[in-house]
């Protein structure tokens, strides 16, 4: 069932748009953006998170997160050859109408356990023959696989490796750049290796790049700067995510991941705002561009 409206999606951009009448919102809203701030769309996931929503609420919430600052998009929601319930260029069509830039999209295809057994990916590599062509069609410039499931030894690590250079180049023959996003465990060892590194060392650096969500890996224990110097020029997009809005928590020191964006090889990031639900979803996304627009360590734009 869904839980939001038009009506209620209407009323929470009205919501952003009042802000703007006081002293203290004015810089955060309804303004053009003047830093490159690119949204996870799952972070809107209980108001367009479904074909059904989308259809309803997209026109509101793509227009309320370009009224925020936000520049781009990260799309969250393929499936048989669409996004969000509609076509490749329909997606597109819908994000640009709202002044907003198709940047990304999480998607991905898992390996069986078979396939981890044996190596053997080819069926999974089909399935990518038929997805890229319609993230090319949407506007996507990155792609990004963003769980691909704990393997239990090195042996089936080095099948996801071999799997994400073959995916890699896929993109690349297409024009696009292919990237795979960690959560906490990548940050754990298999057989004496932490996983991140192994991936990082078996991973070609001219076919796949790595999407670190900063908040993940400091939930992981490993520094993301540390990360980023130890394996330079390997990150060309960021997740900046905290426990809920961004720079609340305390728990991540954005000013050493932004510091360190150069050695990064850093290209744009993205902000994700995973612990903010329902109605709270605006306001905390809201609060989360706020704190980034105003961040004097965070550039204008990053190098591609």
């Amino acid at each position: 069932m869904r839980l939001f409206n038009t009506f209620m999606i209407a009323a929470c951009s009205m919501f952003v748009l009042a802000g703007c009448t006081s002293a203290k919102q004015t810089e955060c809203c309804s303004c053009p953006a003047d830093k490159e701030m690119n949204i996870q769309l799952y972070s809107a996931r209980d108001l367009i998170g479904s074909a059904e929503d989308y259809a309803e609420n997209h026109e509101a919430v793509l227009k309320a997160l370009a009224e925020m600052g936000y520049s781009g998009v990260e799309a969250a929601h393929y499936g048989d050859g669409k996004f969000y319930g509609v076509s490749p260029e329909q997606f597109k069509a819908d994000v640009e109408a709202a002044g907003l830039k198709v940047v990304s999209s999480h998607t991905g295809h898992g390996l069986s356990d078979e396939e981890l057994a044996t190596g053997n990916i080819s069926e999974a590599l089909a399935w990518w023959d038929e997805a890229l062509p319609a993230h090319k069609a949407a506007g996507m410039e990155y792609v990004v696989v963003p769980h691909i499931g704990q393997p239990n030894t090195l042996k089936e690590l080095q099948v996801i490796c071999d799997y994400f250079n073959a995916v890699g180049k896929k993109c690349k023959d297409l024009g696009m750049k292919f990237g795979y996003h960690n959560h906490a465990f990548e940050m754990e060892e298999i057989e004496g290796k932490i996983q991140i590194e192994y991936m990082l060392e078996n991973t070609d650096p001219d076919l796949v790049f790595y999407q670190i969500d900063v908040y993940w890996a400091v939930y992981g224990h490993y520094s993301p700067a540390d990360l980023f110097n130890k394996y330079p020029g390997r990150f060309a997009l960021l997740h900046i995510k905290d426990k809920k809005e961004i720079g609340q928590s305390g728990m991540v020191g954005f000013d050493a991941v932004f510091g360190n964006a150069e050695v990064a090889g850093l290209e744009g990031y993205v902000v994700e705002v995973e612990g903010c639900r329902n109605e709270a979803a605006l306001e905390g996304i809201r609060v989360s561009a706020d704190y980034l627009r105003k961040a004097p360590f965070v550039k204008a734009s990053y190098g591609k």
